[in-house]
């Protein structure tokens, strides 16, 4: 009987930690252009350039980008990135946007929600935020810092995102969003169950082989 408890506990405590480490896994892999700043007017998915991206980076979620009349690269540290791969001529050292040249950004992943989940999002310029192919009906014209509450009002779930921004017009440059995106996937909790209850049959076949 110890044994079995034994047995039961060790599975447990790995599906915790399978568990935690994915929930854990808020990191968010960010694609950046410098554009021509007509470009920027308008941050919506249509206007993502179909080339390499300037510079990549990653960050953890919920992030908080900020800063006024800064380098890219200056930017980018204000909410921790990391990963930061510059493929541009150069582009961290150029400003967000000055005048001619803005900046576009596009986040794609995965975010878990729940319906009515209100949320916050602060940006300057333009946002569009698609979770699950709703989009949530930010403002993708320049704006002043603007904070909005948002509401989420599809499913409930772990679903695909895609969030665009764009800086133009000159500072600030603003995005941050209380949501945790991720690079991956987290399963249902079906899915878990089902991982919780092998991991228990595996550790009972093994005690009944000995």
């Amino acid at each position: 009987m110890k044994m079995r408890k034994a047995i039961l506990m060790s599975a447990l405590v790995t599906l915790a930690l399978v568990y935690g480490g994915i929930a854990q896994a808020n990191t968010i892999t960010g694609n950046l252009w410098q554009v021509p700043e007509a470009i920027t007017l308008n941050a919506v998915p249509a206007n993502v350039p179909a080339t390499t991206p300037d510079v990549t980076f990653q960050v953890n979620s919920p992030f908080n980008f900020t800063g006024t009349n800064v380098t890219v690269g200056t930017w980018l540290g204000s909410s921790g990135a990391f990963n930061i791969q510059d493929l541009g001529t150069p582009t961290l050292g150029s400003l967000m946007d000055n005048g001619v040249t803005g900046t576009l950004l596009e986040f794609t992943g995965f975010v878990t929600v729940a319906n009515g989940q209100t949320f916050t999002v602060t940006h300057d310029d333009g946002l569009t935020l698609i979770i699950g192919g709703l989009n949530l009906g930010f403002s993708p014209a320049p704006t002043p810092p603007i904070t909005s509450i948002a509401t989420y009002t599809g499913p409930s779930g772990n679903f695909a995102f895609q969030l665009v921004y764009a800086e133009c017009c000159g500072g600030p440059a603003v995005l941050q969003i209380d949501l945790p995106l991720s690079d991956t996937p987290v399963p249902e909790p079906a899915t878990l169950l089902l991982l919780g209850f092998g991991l228990v049959g595996v550790a009972g076949l093994r005690k009944v082989k000995k």
